[in-house]
């Protein structure tokens, strides 16, 4: 607890490493329930919720956040559960500590997070405007504010996958620094796994289609089944997207080519998505459906 609330005013007081302190928040629960298991960490739960809302009760929201996260992913680690399954776990964790940010905020502190970045949105659009009418070229963008527009709209329609995606990287984080800690302090020995070697399970490959399906549906932009398909395609593609990086670094170490390669083609991925990601969206596709792994395993034997 004295670690806990030495990062949180870190976080609160240093404005320079206070992302840092809020990053290191969850370390402490990870430890702790690592250790000593879930039930008996609800209690130190309990008491860094008790000392935060009586010193930062603003901060509530985010201890809510760390302590689901690093409670999630302490308690696999105590039952000895592989490091992608406790990955899986501790995400669930963070999403639900995400979801009570949501509603804490919109209860406690009458903010809608949605409502918000909406308005920030909307005020650099309006600065933009001003500025360009300065130039006196405010005619030619009247096109180009309806494409932001869209994609504003589309944005928002997407903070589930938003939501899903942040809870995955601080689940990553929180379990890849706590197995620092972890062996380090206790002398063990745990890791993830190579890169090469991640593997989704192949219905993965199923809810994308059935998502795919219903997208050629007429449904309603505005409705709940049109965003649900729509989080559901991105969320599943960016996964198989994933699954085709990881079967490039395999495919490298299969044939001894050198890591830059495959680094490389990352790079080059990330500055050219909207060509270069459905090639890597299609080799996922491909390595899980076919089992590209096994075969080349086989060949070599």
């Amino acid at each position: 607890m004295a670690i806990f609330m030495g990062l949180m005013l870190i976080a609160i007081f240093v404005p320079i490493i206070s992302i840092v302190g809020l990053i290191l928040l969850p370390v402490p629960f990870v430890f702790f329930t690592s250790r000593y298991g879930f039930k008996s960490s609800l209690l130190m739960f309990a008491v860094a919720l008790l000392l935060t809302t009586l010193f930062a009760v603003f901060l509530l929201p985010f201890t809510i956040l760390m302590g689901l996260g690093g409670l999630a992913v302490g308690s696999a680690i105590h039952k000895g559960l592989s490091a992608y399954e406790t990955w899986a776990r501790g995400t669930l964790g963070f999403v639900i500590g995400l979801l009570f940010v949501f509603v804490f905020s919109q209860l406690l502190f009458s903010i809608n997070l949605v409502e918000e970045f909406e308005m920030i949105v909307s005020e650099s659009m309006e600065m933009s405007s001003s500025f360009m009418e300065q130039f006196g070229v405010a005619e030619q963008t009247e096109g180009l504010e309806e494409l932001l527009q869209l994609q504003i709209d589309l944005l928002i329609d997407l903070l589930p996958v938003g939501v899903a995606l942040t809870a995955i990287v601080l689940a990553f984080l929180s379990q890849w620094i706590g197995y620092k800690f972890i062996n380090r302090i206790e002398k063990k020995q745990l890791r993830f796994p190579p890169f090469r070697n991640l593997r989704f399970p192949s219905s993965l490959i199923w809810v994308y289609f059935f998502a795919l399906l219903l997208s050629f549906f007429n449904l309603d932009p505005s409705g709940i089944y049109f965003m649900a398909v729509q989080n559901i395609l991105v969320l599943t593609g960016l996964l198989m997207a994933l699954q085709g990086f990881s079967f490039i670094f395999f495919y490298a170490h299969h044939k001894k080519i050198s890591k830059f390669i495959p680094i490389l083609i990352i790079v080059l991925t990330i500055l050219f998505p909207t060509f270069l990601l459905y090639f890597v969206r299609i080799l996922g596709i491909i390595d899980i459906g076919f089992r590209l792994r096994d075969r080349l395993g086989s060949e070599k034997k």
